[in-house]
């Protein structure tokens, strides 16, 4: 029962931070005027911290919530960890922190994988040319 209501919790926890995370973005997009600047770079500048092209903003986008997965897949190996050192020889604690440390490893592996396949694909064009 207490596991039930501490991964619930996490849940939670995770929605409100991936909310609190799009909804920042979300002024900056709008006073960049992104849709209405046209190919002003001055103006989507002001708005995005610096970056001057919807490429490189959906890049640092993507790259800051790829982060944030991956930070979550890391402290729920952690909790897999506590759990299996605290299970005390209960076979269903061990069970379920294998369970849990397994698929939080494929996760990591996803991400990481993901994150290469995004920079290689937006990054692309995003270099300096000579």
């Amino acid at each position: 029962m207490k596991s039930k209501s501490l991964k619930q919790a996490l849940v939670v926890f995770a929605l409100m931070v991936g909310a609190l995370s799009i909804v920042s973005f979300l002024p900056a997009i709008a006073n960049a005027g992104l849709l209405s600047a046209g190919d002003n770079p001055a103006v989507i500048a002001e708005g995005t911290g610096g970056e001057t092209s919807l490429r490189q903003l959906v890049l640092k986008m993507v790259n800051y919530f790829l982060t944030f997965l991956g930070i979550i897949a890391v402290l729920m190996i952690i909790y897999a960890g506590v759990t299996y050192v605290t299970a005390a020889g209960n076979d269903d604690a061990i069970g379920n922190a294998k369970k849990i440390i397994t698929y939080s490893l494929v996760g990591l592996i996803v991400i990481l994988l993901s994150f290469a396949v995004v920079n290689t694909i937006l990054g692309a064009g995003t270099g300096t040319e000579q």
